[in-house]
């Protein structure tokens, strides 16, 4: 199987232009081929070419919930219909208000999305946290109000009741379940039994390729959320990109092996959402919506669907293949299904850690197949992806090169390379914020995203990109030296592994850098904390915790080069990073930023003239 992937993958070449100034130009020399005109001409061709397949599915019970490309069309013609016929479409609903979307991933979710953006209404999936995690649902107001929506969905009427009445000034909700529970909630099936009439087909044929498609919300890692305009043209033109760099998915070697999905990533990012959701309709494949996490609690039934499915392309973020490792490592009959059906292992949303690629890449090696292990750098601006890797790699860390059509500007930043994108996947706007937008871009029209990278081979940039970080993140000592924030955090996931599961990196303007751990499911099993329900203090009490972690500090500060990567002092946060406080994003990652702030007393603790108790140091 494996070799049939590797055999199609097209030999490219990318060309660097290099200015004055030490900034350089990176692109493909392959051209973008055309595209569709919206997501919605992928749905009717498939419903009409492959009307009988699968297209989307969810777990009900002990069997799947599905609909094939037909039956699915059909009730987004009629859906779309009863928005039409409650006003929320069209010049009587207000400009470009859309429908916001408030619980997760699933069937009804896919054919509430679809409809809308079908008869022209954007769409903005929230992330359930906002509505289910949150005490005083802040997020949620702020985003209705900076919204004002023509509807508001969920799916269960009396899980999201709280939410539903943070939602101020929002005249039409819409559930699929215990909407007779919340008075005033229009249950979905009424929208399903409307008949479809031929204003649905006339409006679907007044969108162009710049209508606004979706309201994409960003991580908020750097303050309070974006709204980034996702239009039709970004998401169309984002899939053939991706289907030139891997043929595979477009034409399969066998029909039977047409894009087979099984994904738990929110739809609220673009991840699951414009990658995945959408190469899977693209390419005429099936989605099954895995109601599992890669979390205590839920990932139980993520390796229960695996085992069902059998997926031949595999998305997950790095935290999710460390979480899957364990259980592949117990289970012979598990790892040898997995991998033995897979064509494609795609990570992405953040660093791949070395020792879970090598582990992976064993594992996959045992099996005898040979499965495509790849990944994408992208944002919630470009819709999503900019680069890919479509040839074999030895080791994670390559983001791979431009796709054609993009244009990656490397400008000098202080001690690193900032990259900045250009092309028909670059957002153009953030919705009613003119200043940030101007503010997003260069002079020369490009997307300033905030990360930095270098070239594999500065002799080849076909060999690809180093990824180096946020340029945000990273500070200088008060020696003057750059410090690369994910270099150290690199770092100490490979030398303390799973004793923690992240680390803020201190020492802006200090002598000596110093490090806020996460404590990991290591440090706790060494700990007996099987249940976490220690505080910082108590696991750094611990002695069988102290002597490992600072054994491991040691080592690590032996091998740092210089001052930059030596750390000297570390500390165990007291609590979990809290998503209210805006210390962790709604996927996962730390707000870095956000952290030093509200931990400034533990920050202030690493740099007292004697080290306490709660702090490690190996100055």
């Amino acid at each position: 199987m494996g070799e049939n992937i590797f055999a199609s993958l097209p030999a490219t070449r990318t060309t660097a232009t290099y200015e004055p100034d030490g900034s350089f130009v990176l692109e493909s020399e392959t051209p973008l081929l055309p595209y569709e005109r919206c997501v919605g001409d992928w749905l009717e061709n498939w419903a009409e070419e492959r009307g009988d397949r699968i297209f989307i599915g969810e777990r009900v019970g002990e069997g799947w919930r599905t609909l094939g490309y037909r039956e699915f069309r059909n009730a987004v013609h009629r859906i779309a219909q009863g928005m039409i016929d409650l006003g929320l479409a069209g010049p009587e609903s207000g400009s470009n208000r859309p429908l916001v979307i408030l619980s997760g991933n699933s069937v009804d979710h896919a054919l509430m999305m679809m409809a809308a953006m079908h008869i022209g209404i954007p769409v903005t999936s929230v992330s359930v946290a906002y509505s289910l995690m949150s005490k005083s649902h802040e997020r949620l107001t702020s985003i209705i109000e900076r919204l004002k929506p023509c509807a508001v969905y969920a799916d269960d009427a009396l899980q999201f009741a709280q939410a539903f009445a943070a939602c101020e000034g929002v005249e039409r909700f819409i559930a699929s379940r215990n909407h007779l529970e919340c008075e005033g909630v229009l249950p979905i099936q009424r929208l399903i039994d409307t008949p479809a009439g031929p204003e649905v087909m006339l409006r679907f044929s007044e969108l162009t390729a710049d209508t606004h498609a979706k309201y994409m919300l960003t991580s908020g890692s750097t303050g309070v959320p974006k709204i980034v305009v996702n239009t039709q043209r970004m998401m169309c033109a984002n899939q053939q990109m991706i289907a030139q760099y891997y043929p595979f998915i477009e034409r399969p070697f066998i029909e039977q092996e047409a894009p087979r999905v099984l994904d738990w990533l929110p739809w609220s990012h673009t991840f699951g959402s414009n990658h995945n959701f959408n190469l899977v309709l693209r390419n005429g494949g099936t989605l099954y919506i895995d109601n599992g996490k890669p979390v205590p609690g839920l990932v139980d039934q993520s390796i229960r669907n695996l085992k069902e499915i059998k997926p031949n392309l595999y998305f997950n973020v790095p935290k999710g293949f460390e979480v899957l490792l364990g259980y592949l490592r117990e289970d012979e009959g598990f790892r040898r299904s997995f991998f033995g059906n897979l064509q494609m292992l795609f990570y992405a949303a953040a660093a791949l850690p070395g020792p879970i690629w090598d582990e992976l890449k064993q594992m996959c090696a045992e099996t005898g197949n040979d499965v495509f292990f790849t990944t994408s750098w992208g944002a919630t601006e470009t819709a999503p992806a900019n680069t890919n890797v479509h040839w074999r790699l030895e080791r994670a860390g390559n983001i791979g090169v431009p796709f054609p059509g993009v244009q990656i500007r490397f400008v000098p930043n202080g001690s690193k390379l900032e990259m900045r994108i250009k092309g028909p996947n670059v957002f153009r706007e953030y919705l009613h914020d003119p200043d940030t937008t101007a503010a997003a871009f260069d002079e020369q029209g490009f997307y300033r995203i905030g990360d930095a990278g270098r070239l594999v081979d500065a002799e080849d940039p076909s060999k690809g990109i180093l990824f180096n970080g946020r340029v945000s993140e990273d500070f200088k000592l008060c020696t003057g030296t750059w410090v690369c924030v994910a270099g150290i955090r690199a770092n100490v996931h490979k030398y303390l592994g799973d004793l923690v599961t992240d680390a803020v990196v201190t020492g802006h303007d200090r002598d000596y850098l110093g490090l806020l751990l996460v404590p990991g499911p290591g440090m706790r099993r060494l700990a007996g904390d099987d249940k976490g329900a220690l505080s910082g203090s108590e696991l750094m009490a611990n002695p069988a915790v102290r002597s490992v972690l600072e054994n491991e500090l040691v080592v690590m500060a032996k091998n740092a080069k210089g001052s930059a990567q030596r750390v000297c002092r570390a500390s165990i946060l007291e609590s979990p990073p809290s998503l209210e406080l805006g210390e962790v994003t709604d996927k996962g990652n730390l707000n870095q930023r956000r952290l030093l702030e509200t931990r400034c007393d533990d920050v202030e603790r690493l740099y007292t003239a004697e080290a306490d108790e709660r702090v490690i140091g190996i100055l």
